[in-house]
């Protein structure tokens, strides 16, 4: 009874008084039923200590604790009881589903594991030297904080030490005093920035003669169940001088990138793409879909070489080719904005390509693009 804090002691009367037995009482102050009937016989003996934690603005306190149980023991709903204590239902659902549910719930028990939780300093995951070391390699190789959090969770499903959030991820290169990844490798996010701020996005679009919209476009296309079916664009060097050219499959995220030593010429980008294309196997090439662009203005010999049709989305409209936009920015990573393209060889093009298609994405349950191309043509074959 001596190990009894001052706190554990005034939840033990107020839960007789509200006519709990002892058996629960102990149960729920986290101690012996006999140190409980010896309280309750010699209530005038001084308490040894007190707990020593008083929850801050916005927590539950073990008061509200304690009406968390009463209510649960009479069967009352969470809306019910977060009501009576003028708090959010969810404050009250999450307590009690992560303290053992409405059969298992204590008072104490709860009340202790709220300390643990708000105890500070709390030890940060990234200073364990082979999660950081494992982290810091990744983004050296330009993947994003979200696809190494969950592709961690894949390669060591059994091992919570190797477990990070993104968030923890983008707080260690962002924040001051949070210094576990090293600072320069903020230059690896694909924004390159070392702080964060809203982004914006400028569009420009070009009339083409004799294109066919996306509304015509099969359906089959539209929910990526069937491959075959790429979205493709130009990113523009300085001065838009210069240009590379991509494909995107809607299904794998796979990535083609297109050499375009003379820019945004028309007739060089349809031999380009006709090369490109017709090197897959007949079921990965169905359609194509563009953005209104001048350098499209050989769609219709392309379709009429290769039998594969052009379609093309609306003005100001890049969510309808999602894939493909996502995928330029990643590009950015290699071939900044307001830099020379014309400098990046096919050798290089196809590095960076090869780069992209080996990262993990989210959207495909985090394999990557060509393990999830090589499935396909598995299945294909």
């Amino acid at each position: 009874m001596g190990r009894l804090s001052v706190e554990q002691r005034a939840l033990v009367f107020r839960l007789r008084a509200r006519g709990l037995d002892q058996r629960e009482i102990a149960r729920q102050a986290g101690c012996h039923q006999t140190a409980v009937g010896m309280m309750l016989r010699r209530p005038r003996q001084r308490p040894v200590r007190s707990f020593g934690w008083e929850p801050g603005p916005g927590r539950l306190r073990l008061a509200e604790r304690e009406e968390i149980l009463l209510g649960l023991r009479a069967g009352q709903s969470c809306t019910v009881i977060a009501g009576r204590l003028g708090r959010a239902v969810t404050t009250v659902s999450r307590e009690v589903a992560v303290n053992g549910g409405r059969d298992g719930y204590r008072a104490w028990a709860a009340h202790q594991r709220a300390f643990e939780q708000a105890r500070r300093p709390k030890a940060r995951k990234l200073a364990d030297p082979r999660l950081a070391a494992r982290v810091s390699g990744w983004l050296a190789d330009w993947w994003s904080p979200v696809q190494i959090a969950d592709r961690l969770r894949m390669e060591y499903p059994c091992d919570p030490m190797m477990r990070v959030s993104h968030e923890t991820i983008y707080q260690s290169l962002y924040v001051q005093g949070r210094g576990e990844l090293r600072r320069e490798l903020a230059r690896c996010l694909r924004t390159g920035r070392a702080r964060r701020r809203p982004r914006g996005a400028d569009f420009s679009c070009a009339p083409v003669a004799g294109m066919v919209n996306i509304s015509e476009r099969p359906a089959e296309a539209g929910d990526r169940a069937v491959p075959g079916h790429w979205e493709g664009d130009l990113i523009i060097g300085k001065g838009g001088k210069s240009a590379v050219g991509t494909l995107v499959e809607r299904t794998t995220r796979y990535l083609l990138l297109l050499h375009l030593p003379a820019g945004k010429d028309a007739h060089q980008l349809e031999q380009a793409m006709r090369t490109a294309i017709t090197a897959l196997p007949a079921e990965l090439a169905r359609s194509i879909t563009w953005d209104q662009g001048g350098e499209m203005g050989q769609h219709a010999a392309f379709t009429i070489a290769t039998g594969i049709p052009v379609y093309f989305c609306d003005p100001h409209s890049p969510w309808q080719r999602g894939s493909n936009e996502n995928t330029n920015g990643l590009l950015r990573q290699y071939m900044p904005k307001s830099t020379d393209l014309s400098v990046h060889t096919p050798a290089d093009l196809a590095r960076f390509a090869r780069s992209l298609n080996g990262r993990p994405r989210k959207t495909l349950g985090f394999m990557t693009p060509s393990e999830k191309l090589a499935e396909l043509i598995a299945h294909t074959a």
